[in-house]
């Protein structure tokens, strides 16, 4: 059984995610924070990290890109997870019974509409859904739920009070895979490889990015992202973080060759297969 560390406790979207990547039961390490995630595999080194990286509702996790750069393993590969979340709350316990709803910030910022139609309830922000739910079952909160998986529910003995509270009924999560070089040529045994995510910064000149871009279209590289993200102690210039579609792998190589005297600081922090979308 794979052993896949993740942010959160069981239940949580992370480890949803794993579990549909891999399509098999993992064993799963649960960690408070993203940076937890890399100690985990620090100890265990055939650990496996998946990591949410952008949402299409809340957008990019910047700080999450840094951790990848930093932390120099290379992703395995992605996936997409459709976001869908439940009110939970002990057994026993009614819609109308609740004061307080408990979760992360992104999932209480995707379910407004919802908590709209519950006037006096108090908003508590949570480090995880999965762990609230947690919370509210082993702390016996009355008149409390939490925002969370279905799964978390579940697992912590809850009364599912409301389904499909998100907003967006297109809500979903993209999560990047990663490991020690030899856990991620494992996992991508016959697999073809169409994607990547590399970041680079550039000089502080006019028109240095549009060249970049160029480059890549002349080699028919697609962009599928582009971020940039200031660089500490250097004003006003900026590192970019830029994930890249391909259908010819060599052509890919050959457009880095091409924009590297045009740019400093090129890393590559993955090439993997474009990932798969799940709908729950």
């Amino acid at each position: 059984m794979r052993r896949v560390a993740i942010q959160g406790g069981l239940g949580a979207y992370h480890g949803i995610a794993a579990e549909n990547f891999f399509e098999e039961e993992v064993e799963i390490v649960p960690c408070i924070t993203f940076r937890d995630i890399f100690t985990a595999i620090k100890k265990e080194p055939n650990t496996i990290g998946i990591m949410a990286i952008e949402n299409t509702i809340a957008g990019s996790l910047l700080g999450n890109y840094e951790l990848l750069k930093e932390n120099k393993l290379p992703i395995a590969g992605e996936f997409k997870q459709r976001i869908s979340h439940c009110l939970a709350a002990l057994p026993g316990q009614t819609i109308h019974d609740i004061k307080e709803v408990e979760s992360h910030p992104i999932a209480l910022m995707q379910c407004t509409n919802f908590l709209d139609t519950l006037p006096g309830v108090r908003i508590i922000e949570h480090e995880d859904t999965a762990l609230a739910a947690k919370d509210v079952a082993e702390k016996r909160l009355q008149a409390t739920a939490a925002i969370c998986s279905v799964r978390a529910a579940e697992i912590y003995g809850l009364n599912i009070l409301a389904r499909g509270i998100e907003t967006n009924k297109h809500n979903f999560t993209r999560f990047l895979i990663f490991g020690n070089k030899w856990i991620v040529q494992e996992i991508q045994q016959n697999e073809v490889i169409n994607k990547s995510s590399i970041v680079f910064t550039l000089p502080h000149t006019e028109g240095s990015l549009s060249k970049v871009l160029s480059v890549f279209s002349f080699y028919g590289i697609s962009l599928t992202k582009i971020q940039s993200l200031p660089i500490v102690g250097r004003e006003w210039e900026y590192q970019f973080y830029v994930d890249l579609k391909f259908s010819d792998l060599e052509r890919y190589h050959q457009s880095l060759d091409a924009i590297r005297p045009l740019i400093s600081e090129l890393k590559t922090l993955g090439e993997y297969p474009e990932g798969r979308q799940s709908e729950l």
